[in-house]
């Protein structure tokens, strides 16, 4: 039997009944913790970006891959939130003088952050 490419990079075939499969292994990945915008973003790419998602576990990249999208997403939150209180006027002495009303602009700029985050980052 001629040998394969695979054969000549110097891969391997394992005997199944009576077909030859090739020995396949993904790369080891180190395992980084993901949060909740890197889990959003997986959820995203299984259900729109399938080629994506099917190429990054296969190339052993995907936790990195998660855990780095994770990391820029509450990165710019936390940078779009500072800005935004710092834009609105949203201070520790507005949560002294009426916890209400500052509690409901602390709420919309988490929102309005929230969502520009997932716009730029998540869903994109």
């Amino acid at each position: 039997m001629a040998k394969t490419i695979f054969a000549e990079l110097g891969g391997k075939y394992e005997r199944q009944g009576d077909y030859l499969l090739p020995c396949l292994t993904v790369p080891a990945e180190e395992e980084q913790p993901i949060g909740t915008w890197g889990r959003w973003h997986l959820d995203y790419l299984k259900q729109y970006r399938k080629v994506t998602y099917t190429n990054l576990p296969t190339s052993g990249r995907l936790n990195t891959y998660l855990a780095d999208i994770d990391r820029q997403a509450q990165e710019r939150f936390e940078r779009l939130i500072e800005g935004m209180k710092q834009a609105q006027g949203i201070t520790e002495q507005l949560k002294e003088e009426n916890a209400l009303e500052w509690t409901g602009r602390h709420n919309n700029v988490w929102a309005c952050a929230r969502e520009v985050v997932e716009r730029e980052i998540i869903y994109s």
